[in-house]
């Protein structure tokens, strides 16, 4: 995997290369979510050129294409500096979005990524990585067997989405 697969920083030129990807994946994992699919909330307030530009020029974030081959599979959204639980915000990386079209899951690039993720979180002296993930879908077992653990609950913070799929845990990994 490692040889053909890369994490491309965003730059303004792939925009529409991420708003697409995001877009497609987020649909094709989290449609059932929103009331009639309509996951326009979600993507107005992620995959716009807006939303992109404000959070590039924002140091705490970064944003990457995953990329295999010669083909973008995914989006990967980090916050450098957060606080969760117990750790200053200096102490932990949040994995704010890991998206993968439908048709790339299961060829491990969820592992690798995270593998990236942790290299990062290490090159930036933190002790944790934490996320957000729903409590009844098919990215907690992942997240699980890579040695993350329930620390917290939360919920879905748009009102419009599905009462009974807003559940979600906050899961931390120490490195």
């Amino acid at each position: 995997m490692k040889s053909t697969f890369t994490f491309e920083p965003l730059a303004a030129s792939r925009y529409d290369d991420y708003i697409n990807i995001g877009t497609t994946a987020y649909n094709q994992h989290y449609r059932h979510l929103w009331p009639n699919g309509d996951t326009s909330t979600y993507i107005q307030n992620s995959f716009t050129k807006e939303i992109l530009l404000k959070e590039e020029q924002d140091d705490n974030t970064a944003l990457y294409l995953l990329k295999m081959k010669d083909a973008y599979v995914g989006i990967l959204k980090i916050t450098l500096d957060m606080a969760i639980a117990n750790l200053n915000k200096s102490e932990a990386l949040y994995l704010d979005k890991i998206y993968i079209q439908k048709e790339f899951t299961g060829l491990g690039i969820g592992k690798e990524t995270l593998k990236f993720i942790e290299t990062k979180a290490r090159e930036l002296s933190k002790k944790a990585i934490f996320l957000g993930a729903m409590q009844n879908g098919p990215a907690l077992s992942f997240y699980l067997a890579n040695n993350f653990s329930i620390i917290d609950t939360s919920k879905v913070p748009f009102e419009n989405v599905i009462e009974k799929e807003k559940p979600m845990y906050i899961l931390l990994k120490e490195i």
